[in-house]
């Protein structure tokens, strides 16, 4: 196995110790800083300018303590394989030239070291850490396990962040700026849905939610979410009511049925003495009584 298969898992700095061992490749020398370009491939996207601002001043006045790793890239220049952040601060410092270790790296190699010094310096958000575990898989063939063996990390830390690519891209730029931690994402996933997820980072947001809170509000969202929909209540039909409007129409008069559990009754309106003549005569004629008496006189 090559020096940089082996130093890979012990991380940068054992790393560059292996080149070292050979004079050719290993030695710290300066370059110019024109000369020197920044690795387009880099995991890290964001640099915050107040700590850049800082590490600036501490190299005007000290230096640069540690050479940056670089590797040739044709026409005189280098390419940045660690140190982009120190060498951001030495062209903010002013400075003509900077120490480098120029080692001969292919593109994985490249992509592991700078992989490997932001996660130990802590200096990529939750997403470039996912984004960059995922170019090593699916541009280099490498398992899950092989990406963790590679950066020092377990599989469970590396499938733990991989994870978080699955977030819609509205909750990933949360994740991003900071707005929202690993762990309220985490929380996040549990859920189901795009629409859930979204939600839930709002509520997050808007809250201003603990992890913890987080779990338990997205705990509380699914158990919501699966509970069974209420079945629709059969489709029946109000005889009793469909009779009365029938009746009302056909008589031309308001008719109430009263339907009791054991008998009913109807009630049936009339308008004045004659009205009530002719709903008694009508009333008489359903009946097979052939005698008609009197009731109004």
């Amino acid at each position: 196995m090559s020096a940089k298969q082996r130093g890979l898992g012990r991380g940068l700095g054992a790393l560059i110790g292996d080149f070292q061992e050979e004079p050719e490749s290993g030695a710290v020398t300066k370059l110019p800083l024109q000369k020197v370009e920044p690795n387009p491939d880099q995991p890290r996207r964001t640099f915050d300018e107040e700590e850049l601002q800082a590490l600036a001043d501490s190299i005007a006045a000290h230096g640069i303590l540690q050479p940056l790793a670089v590797r040739a890239s044709g026409g005189g220049f280098y390419q940045i394989i660690a140190g982009e952040r120190r060498w951001r601060a030495a062209r903010m410092a002013g400075l003509s030239e900077v120490p480098v270790v120029v080692l001969e790296a292919d593109d994985r190699t490249v992509m592991e070291l700078a992989l490997v010094e932001n996660l130990q310096r802590q200096d990529l958000n939750p997403m470039e850490e996912a984004e960059g575990y995922q170019r090593l898989m699916k541009e280099y063939g490498l398992t899950q396990e092989e990406a963790a063996a590679r950066v020092g990390k377990s599989r469970p830390a590396v499938a733990n962040a991989l994870r978080l690519l699955l977030l819609p891209e509205e909750v990933r730029s949360l994740v991003e700026d900071g707005t929202i931690s690993a762990g309220h994402a985490r929380a996040i996933l549990s859920l189901p849905a795009a629409r859930l997820q979204k939600a839930a980072a709002q509520k997050i947001v808007a809250l201003r939610l603990s992890v913890r809170q987080a779990e338990a509000m997205c705990k509380r969202m699914l158990q919501e979410e699966e509970k069974p929909e209420p079945k629709p209540a059969p489709l029946t039909v109000d005889y009793v009511a469909e009779c009365e409007k029938s009746l009302t129409r056909r008589l031309d008069r308001k008719v109430r049925i009263v339907n009791g559990k054991r008998k009913g009754r109807f009630e049936l309106e009339f308008y004045g003495q004659e009205d009530l003549q002719r709903l008694y005569d009508a009333l008489l004629a359903l009946g097979k009584t052939e005698e008609k008496p009197e009731c109004l006189n």
